[in-house]
C-alpha cells in the first residue's frame, strides 16, 4: 500500500483509485481486443510486507473454517481472526499467449497512474507517494480526460512489454 503524508494526499487518492481502475480496465480491454494475448482476471490476497507464512497460513485455515461453521463456532472464529493480520483484495490480470504467461497487479499499475513518484521498492515497501494533480481539475473534480490519456499511456507500456516478451 502507498504512503501517505497527509490526510489531503489520502482524499485525494481515494477522489481518483475507482475512476483510475476504471479507465484502467476499459484500456486493458481495448488493447485486448487488438491483441493475440488472452486475457483474464483473478481477485488475489494481498498481504503486508513481513507476514510470517505461518500467520497467513493460519488466517487462511480459519477462513476457510468460517464459511461452514455454525454461529457458535463463528463467533470464535471471528474473535480468532480478529486477532491476526488479514489480507487486502487484490486484482490482477493474467496474460497468456502460448508458453508465455504474465500477471498484472491492476492496484500497481493503478497506483503509477495515480501518484506522481510511485515506486515499490524490492523490499515491497513505498515512499511516501504525491498525487498527480494534473488529474484532478480546478474544481477538485477527476479530470477525466488527462486521466483517461495517463491510463493509456500506462496500459500501452504493458502491452508493448508483452510484445517484447512474445518475440523474445
Amino acid at each position: 500500500m502507498p504512503k501517505f503524508a497527509n490526510p489531503e494526499t489520502w482524499q485525494q487518492a481515494e477522489l481518483l483509485m475507482q475512476p483510475a481502475f476504471i479507465r484502467v480496465i476499459d484500456n486493458i480491454r481495448k488493447q485486448l481486443e487488438q491483441s493475440s494475448w488472452k486475457g483474464t482476471y483473478r481477485n488475489v490476497q494481498v498481504w503486508a510486507e513481513g507476514i510470517p507464512e505461518e500467520t497467513k497460513a493460519i488466517a487462511l485455515h480459519l477462513q476457510q473454517q468460517l464459511a461452514d461453521a455454525t454461529p457458535e463456532q463463528a463467533a470464535d472464529i471471528e474473535e480468532q481472526l480478529a486477532r491476526l493480520p488479514q489480507p487486502y483484495p487484490g486484482y490482477e490480470l493474467c496474460l497468456q499467449k502460448h508458453d508465455h504467461q504474465i500477471n498484472v497487479d491492476l492496484w500497481q499499475l493503478c497506483y503509477q497512474i495515480c501518484f506522481r513518484n510511485y515506486a515499490q521498492l524490492e523490499s515491497g515497501e513505498t515512499e511516501v507517494v504525491e498525487i498527480d494533480t494534473n488529474l484532478i481539475d480546478e474544481t477538485g473534480d477527476v479530470d477525466w480526460q488527462q486521466l483517461d490519456a495517463k491510463a493509456q499511456q500506462f496500459v500501452g507500456r504493458v502491452f508493448d512489454e508483452l510484445s517484447a516478451i512474445a518475440n523474445s
